[in-house]
């Protein structure tokens, strides 16, 4: 599976845990709402700063974000 997707895929499974609304998040990362869409369905190069805004916006460390196997041996 493509990076982007199993980024995006990762992104929408905590804010979903967390009952957010992309627009929610979107508002409390500041990024635009047709961004993190994008970014949730695979479709944008999300970039590390960005990324990194997600993530805290989403209450978790990096680490955890990525500890998953998803991540874990970089099969596409």
């Amino acid at each position: 599976m493509d990076i982007r997707k199993r980024i995006g895929l990762r992104i929408k499974e905590y804010r979903t845990n967390l009952k957010l609304t992309q627009e929610a998040l979107a508002f409390k990362a500041e990024v635009d709402k047709t961004y993190l869409n994008e970014v949730e369905n695979g479709k944008r190069n999300v970039s590390v700063i960005n990324l990194e805004k997600i993530i805290f916006a989403l209450e978790i460390t990096i680490r955890d974000f990525f500890n998953n196997e998803a991540f874990n041996g970089g099969a596409n």
